[in-house]
């Protein structure tokens, strides 16, 4: 089945949360983006965002994290209800991120997709591109990364 056969378009599925501690914002930021918001206590009070913040990077991984787990499970379900899954690729490519309010320690983020639209590929017809709305937003609702993505689909 296509995307656009199981789900809606402008429909909004959670895909699950991700809880940024102490310890998790330090790791990612030491291996990845090691700004000093990012890694250090003291002067992360000192800087633009008043404390310890996760990077952004970290929160577009996490909404990776979560989904990659979703779409298992998804296709898990499809499975059992004796439907053929999507045939999900990579993507090639994401535009417009938006790191709408910094992440701080002990937030939990609660990510979605939303299905924006589905099309076959004119230079290979068996091939669909899917546009998809990925979003998180913390424990107080408040939005805090925003993108929009495309996903490869094959027959």
């Amino acid at each position: 089945m296509r995307m656009t056969e199981l789900y809606a378009v402008g429909e909004k599925s959670e895909i699950g949360t991700y809880v940024f501690t102490e310890e998790k914002i330090l790791s990612f930021a030491r291996k990845y983006d090691p700004q000093r918001f990012h890694i250090d206590k003291d002067a992360a009070r000192d800087a633009m965002f008043g404390g310890l913040c996760a990077s952004g990077w970290h929160t577009t991984a996490a909404w990776m994290q979560c989904f990659l787990k979703y779409w298992m499970a998804e296709t898990g379900r499809l499975k059992s209800e004796g439907l053929e899954p999507p045939n999900l690729g990579p993507s090639p490519g994401f535009q417009k991120l938006q790191w709408l309010k910094p992440v701080f320690v002990d937030e939990t983020i609660t990510y979605s997709v939303t299905l924006l639209s589905g099309r076959r590929l004119a230079s290979r017809p068996s091939w669909h591109v899917n546009s998809i709305l990925c979003e998180g937003v913390n424990q107080d609702g408040i939005p805090v990364i925003r993108f929009e993505s495309s996903v490869l689909e094959f027959e």
